[in-house]
């Protein structure tokens, strides 16, 4: 999938605080370069409004089991939407499903409602369709774009062969199990069934067949290279493989076809070999054989654990590997290891042979039942010292910048939970700088502002409609409505969102202990956490660390991951401002579990940003692909480009902000913030002409006297919207009084840092707690901090800041209604038709046909009107060029008349968009309502837009969005006329629309 540089809008979508700012954010949407577009059920059809809530209880917050009016559910094929389980078979684990996995899109299916879409497991990838499970190992990149524009790297799945039985012919797949970071996938035809294991870091699959002979089919000619007995080893397109049956057996080939009755024992095992073009038959047998002493030794379990030792500040993690031998006794199994892992490898020596993988080489551990890696923890802080900016000119100057926000601290945002984060992480640092400066007005105004905003949320009323959250039993999920980025239909971004939640929480925590106890509001954003990362495994009632993949290393953000290229991520940058979030908030409320987890998130995954999303050492990206980072990482690859903008400032800003004193990670290496930030004027063609605070502030990290020059070179720069100038100006200035990262010095307090500058080290200590402690640094300097106070000692000494003291008596808590002994079940969505490919055409093939008059469900047909289900087919929506936020534009207009019925509910729509490769595209949808068909629409509903994304295939649109507007009341339908528009609201390309049987709105009629 290319992408190409779409220039964008120079008016700001509403809302934006900033012409030209819009960030249409798009991670997980639904989009695939598939050749047909199957759904099961409206993606976040309504569900009926009741006349009360039920509302839960969690000391003074609260949540709704009930879910509001017009709000979405996760959806997907099916019934997914009230039971996720719909794809698991009785033998999986009990309790909340897994979501946001590299294995997602088996267990949560929404465009192939049968199999699903590729894994990428590594070293192989894997897919599933109805004879078995598909292998791919790619060795040879694809690249696409140029140098100064977006482009990717992609190690695409291509099959080399399909495991088997012979004769399957299932339906679909079904998921039987799962551990850490292993699936077991399911076939059944009636006759035949087929039992799959895969998982990350193993080179070795496993399999039980019944009904047939097992059976590997190869997409190419295989050669094969050894067959002794039970196993034959074969090369495919240059990728070598050795399958394993038991001991007895043999196999026979027949052209591209092995077979294997497996002596009736029903096991096999295939295994993809790290053999080279210089590898010989005789180093490929003598491999088989290694591996074959633990074919039989089927990964049954795996698991992390880890542990944080507050002394050494060693981070370390621990993977096991569960087998079950059915059959020889080689203990352990084949593992291969990521960058990330191998690199901080403690005990154990992997083999000289290596994995070509989109992450780099991976390295190989044989006979292993575990391994154990060890990270450094290098500390976070609530904000960087004022160690420049308390005193003198640069005090009068960041005085006169807090004053300008000090009445507006979280800033204009949209009413969702990514855009209320935002406002409440802006609030977070503007707080904080202001303690230090010992601005208490400011600072309290600021703390206010966070603690309204955090309780209007973690509060659920009856009858509220939003800012509150929704906890669904049968998914597990804990959802913020107004959601936004599918956080709702596609549980995509929890982290992401609520990180900015919790980080706020930590702040007000310092000052307000009492708000952050577990009675109060403590206990609802322990909720949030466990949500997005549910450290606790007893914990039933969410999946065990949902949005982070434990053995990549890094988050996902889509929650279902249904993407050729695999599941991806965009904001690494934000992964971590959640990982940051839990060690302060652990911190802040003496929580050592979730400050540790935090530590164990924070850790591994710095590791694994600085390999994948920065490749800091130049090894792990294909040596042709002309970038020094990319925006989003896939499971096939890497891209630089984003879901919403080819700017280059935002490209690699994306994985930048927020920057906050969680983010000293991104200066871990400061030659390299130089050689980033130079791409971006390379491929800007000059000096960045938006998000330049982020840009500067992450300099800052690497050369902080180059960004602190070129902040007063450009101060009428406009802020990103979660920032403010002056929080840029402070944590410039003060970076450039401290210098850098000194990552040769620990500390045994989490809440402790060394700066270096010119030779001279500065120790920060930031004591968040009502007792003085003293830290001791691993070079033997130790730093005394009085309670409440940030210390900074040695080249720079400083001492500010006051937390732990309540500033202002809070407001009165609401009432909180008590938990209810019963919730009712929120209805399942009317179910949808499963539609077929669209032509390309935009004519259907056979002409509409007009439904009841009273039909709630119509569809959209290229001839305009609002019909009956037809063939599929396509219209284009022509682009904006300019900015059509909330102002029909060009627009595909689509009617139906002499409508009649009553009025219930509210509007439901499902729209199949693609905007192709086009970056910055977004449609809108109008929705009028002529009760009686006299030509005066009584009832006008404008939806926000929908941001599509830069990648080949449809996504739906739907009413998830959330109404931009509306006008007028509804009423009863009498021979009445409905109107639907769709438009480009913004973007530069123009849109494919599915009609025919690939949209439809579901009119409010009963």
């Amino acid at each position: 999938m290319s992408r190409a540089p779409v220039p964008l809008p120079t008016a700001s979508p509403a809302g934006d605080r900033s012409p030209g700012r819009g960030r249409l954010r798009r991670r997980g949407a639904a989009a695939v370069a598939a050749a047909a577009l199957v759904v099961g059920a409206v993606a976040g059809a309504v569900a009926p409004e009741r006349a009360t809530a039920a509302t839960t209880g969690v000391g003074a917050g609260s949540y709704t089991t009930t879910l509001p009016a017009g709000a979405a559910l996760p959806s997907g094929c099916g019934d997914l939407s009230t039971n996720p389980r719909a794809f698991v078979t009785a033998n999986a684990p009990k309790g909340a499903v897994p979501t946001n996995d590299w294995w997602s899109p088996l267990l949560f299916k929404r465009l192939d409602c049968s199999f699903g879409e590729p894994m990428m497991a590594h070293p192989a990838s894997y897919d599933t369709d109805r004879g078995g499970l598909g292998i791919s190992y790619t060795t040879t990149p694809v690249i696409t774009g140029t140098a100064r524009g977006v482009g990717e790297y992609k190690f695409p799945y291509t099959r080399d062969l399909e495991v088997g039985v012979a004769g399957l012919d299932a339906p679909k797949v079904m998921v039987d199990g799962w551990t850490d970071w292993t699936v077991t996938p399911v076939w059944s035809d009636g006759t035949r069934t087929l039992k799959a294991t895969i998982g990350h870091g193993l080179p070795l699959s496993y399999y039980q067949v019944t009904g047939g002979q097992a059976q590997i089919r190869t997409d190419d000619a295989p050669r094969v290279w050894s067959r002794t007995g039970a196993t034959v080893g074969f090369t495919v397109r240059g990728h070598d493989y050795v399958a394993y049956a038991p001991t007895g057996a043999t196999w026979s080939q027949s052209g591209s076809t092995l077979s294997s009755t497996l002596g009736g024992k029903g096991y096999f095992s295939v295994a993809v070999l790290p053999t080279t073009p210089a590898s010989t038959d005789a180093t490929r047998t003598a491999l088989a054989t290694s591996y074959g002493r633990y074919a039989h030794a089927v990964v049954t379990g795996t698991k992390l654990t880890y542990a944080y030792n507050t002394r050494t500040a060693a981070a370390n993690a621990r993977y096991s590997f569960t087998t079950t031998r059915r059959e020889g006794s080689g203990a352990g199994t084949v593992v291969a290891l990521y960058p990330h892992q191998w690199k901080a490898l403690n005990g154990g020596t992997p083999i000289s042979q290596t994995y070509v993988s989109p992450r780099g080489m991976m390295k190989t551990l044989v006979g292993a039942s575990s391994f154990l890696t060890s990270q450094v923890f290098r500390g976070v802080l609530p904000e960087v010292p004022a160690v420049a900016t308390s005193q003198g000119a640069d005090k009068a100057t960041l005085t006169a910048l807090l004053a300008q926000v000090a009445d507006d601290p979280a800033g204009e945002q949209k009413p969702d939970t990514y855009w209320a984060g935002k406002g409440l992480g802006r609030a977070a640092r503007i707080a904080e700088i202001a303690d230090q400066l010992g601005s208490t007005a400011v600072r309290d105004k600021a703390l206010a502002s966070i603690r309204s905003t955090l309780t209007d949320w973690l509060t659920a009323s009856p009858g509220e409609q939003d800012h509150l959250f929704y906890y669904d039993r049968s998914w597990g999920t804990l959802i913020g409505y107004g959601a936004s980025y599918g956080s709702d239909a596609e549980l995509n971004d929890h982290h992401f969102h609520y990180g900015y939640f919790i980080a706020a929480a930590a702040t007000l925590a310092k000052f307000d202990p009492a708000w952050a106890a577990t009675g109060k509001y403590g206990g609802m954003v322990d909720l949030l956490v466990r949500d997005a990362n549910n450290y606790d495994r007893a914990d039933a009632r969410f999946p065990y660390l949902r949005d982070f993949d434990i053995y990549a290393g890094h988050d996902w953000a889509s929650g279902h991951g249904a993407f050729a290229s695999g599941n991806n991520q965009e904001s690494s940058s934000e992964g971590m401002n959640f990982a940051g979030a839990l060690i302060q908030w652990g911190q802040a409320t003496g929580n050592t579990k979730v400050r540790d987890a935090g530590i164990h998130l924070y850790t591994t995954q710095a590791a694994a940003i600085q390999e994948y999303w920065f490749d800091v050492d130049g090894t792990n990206f294909p040596a042709a692909f002309p970038h020094s980072a990319v925006g989003m990482v896939w499971g096939d690859g890497g891209a630089y480009a984003t879901w919403f903008t080819a700017d280059p400032e935002k490209i690699q800003g994306i994985n930048q902000l927020p920057i906050t004193g969680s983010h000293f990670y991104l200066g871990y290496r400061p030659a390299y913030n130089g050689t980033n930030y130079a791409e971006v004027v390379r491929n800007r063609g000059g000096e960045p002409t938006v998000w330049q605070d982020i840009l500067w502030e992450f300099l800052a990290l690497g050369d902080p006297d180059a960004a602190l020059a070129k902040y007063r070179a450009d101060p009428g720069f406009t802020s990103e919207e979660g920032e403010s100038k002056a929080h840029t100006f402070h944590w410039i200035r003060n970076l450039a009084a401290l210098g850098t990262v000194d990552t040769r010095v620990t500390a045994d307090h989490p809440m402790a840092m060394a700066f270096t500058k010119g030779g001279k080290r500065t120790y920060v200590v930031a004591n968040i707690s009502t007792k003085a402690l003293t830290v001791t640094f691993s070079d033997g300097r130790s730093v005394a901090a009085p309670a409440g106070r940030t210390v900074a000692a040695g080249a720079r000494t400083w001492s500010g800041g006051s937390a732990g003291a309540v500033p202002t008596t809070p407001p009165t808590t609401p009432p909180t209604s008590p938990p209810p002994t019963s919730s009712p079940t929120p209805t399942a969505p009317p179910a949808s038709p499963t539609p077929t490919a669209p032509p390309t055409s935009e004519n259907p093939t056979t002409p509409p046909t007009t439904p009841p008059s009273s039909a709630s469900t119509r569809y959209l047909r290229a001839d305009g009107t609002l019909g009956a289900a037809g063939s599929a087919g396509t219209v284009v929506v022509a682009a904006a060029n300019g900015n059509y936020d909330g102002t029909p534009h060009a627009a595909r207009t689509f009617t139906a008349t002499g409508v009649t019925g009553r009025w219930s509910g509210r509007t439901a729509f499902d729209l199949s968009v693609d905007a192709g490769t086009g970056v910055g595209n977004a449609t809108q949808v109008r929705v009028s309502y002529d009760l009686t068909g006299n030509g005066s629409a009584e009832r006008v509903e404008t939806y926000r837009y929908f941001a599509t994304d830069p990648v080949p295939g449809y996504e739906h649109s739907t009413q998830g969005t959330q109404l931009l507007s509306s006008s007028g009341t509804g009423g009863d339908l009498e021979g009445g006329t409905v109107t639907v528009q769709v438009w480009s609201a913004i973007g530069s390309g123009p849109t494919t629309l599915g009609v025919g049987a690939t949209s439809r709105v579901v009119l409010p009629l009963s």
